[in-house]
């Protein structure tokens, strides 16, 4: 009897404790996302686009509908100020094809079946040093922003060794010298430079897991670490046990770029958003950005230093 009483009470206790919540989901508000960088030796590349409700399609006609044409994008060094011109990938001009294709992320074969929009500088080339002022006029908005390039920090040395058990297969390794006293940060990205079985060489740049890290930890210290090869870590022509290793006698192009704090928190959460996506027990984040005036998205700029690995032992 004493039992059953007690089972009857916790039942009533559960169903009174129940109550109905109401999520008032808020609605789509279609913003600006501004994708614009500028690295040493090289141009002013904007891309302008809207996002995406969540509910909408996300097929390629979704993506390329996206993009944004006939803005106004000015770029200013202090000395120069530049109107950026208008360039797509279907109508490139010769020789700027491969540098397209490490933008976008595709090979040039399919970047140039695209209609993907972009808006380059033809007179500003990063130059260390400098400060870079960016100005976008679209659909009677005006968005802002400024962005440096910092004094790069090369690495002290890059190798490639095996990771046991394997004996032909290894991760890339490095040591790097951080600056005392000053905040840095640092993005890690790979090309290929060995051909491919067709003789093709490939285009496109490649970040590892992780690729952005500041000195929070490390400031002033000397220190080796690697990092796995992105470039096949998904390839299912490459056997299970060997992906994320670069085997013995592949050479590749380690591009090793600092880029200031803003830019950086960008880019961090960013791409930890990206790692965790669809993971319900990930911690909800938000991505700040430098860009003034509503728009989403970052202006950056990337000092960059390069050294080839070859890897052998």
């Amino acid at each position: 009897m004493k039992l059953s009483i007690y089972t009857i009470s916790l039942f009533l206790l559960c169903v009174s404790c129940t109550k109905e919540v109401e999520i008032a989901i808020p609605g789509y508000e279609e913003q600006i996302v501004i994708d614009g960088s500028i690295k040493t030796g090289q141009p002013a590349i904007v891309l302008l686009s809207t996002t995406a409700n969540i509910y909408s399609p996300t097929n390629l006609e979704a993506y390329l509908s996206g993009f944004i044409s006939g803005a106004t994008v000015v770029v200013s060094d202090g000395n120069i100020t530049e109107t950026l011109v208008e360039i797509c990938t279907d109508n490139l001009p010769p020789g700027t094809e491969e540098l397209a294709a490490a933008f976008f992320g595709l090979p040039v074969d399919e970047l140039i079946n695209l209609n993907l929009c972009g808006y380059f500088s033809t007179s500003i080339v990063g130059e260390v040093g400098k400060t870079y002022s960016l100005d976008v006029q679209v659909n009677g908005e005006i968005y802002t922003s400024v962005t440096s390039i910092l004094q790069p920090t090369a690495l002290d040395s890059l190798y490639w060794k095996p990771e046991a058990p394997l004996e032909d297969h290894g991760w890339s390794w490095a040591t790097l010298s951080d600056p005392p006293g000053s905040y840095d940060a640092y993005v890690w990205e790979v090309q290929r430079l060995n051909t491919l079985p067709d003789g093709s060489r490939d285009p496109i740049v490649y970040k590892p897991f992780g690729p952005y890290f500041d000195d929070a930890f490390f400031d002033g210290l000397t220190f080796e670490f690697a990092y796995e090869n992105p470039i096949n870590i998904f390839d299912e022509e490459v056997d299970q046990a060997y992906r994320g290793y670069y085997p013995q006698g592949d050479t590749i192009l380690v591009t090793f770029s600092k880029i200031g704090e803003a830019e950086f928190n960008f880019f961090e959460k960013k791409y930890n958003q990206m790692y965790t996506a669809g993971n319900p027990f990930a911690t909800p984040t938000n991505i700040p950005t430098n860009i003034v005036g509503g728009a989403l998205g970052v202006w950056a700029g990337f000092s960059p230093t390069s050294d080839t690995l070859i890897c052998q032992p």
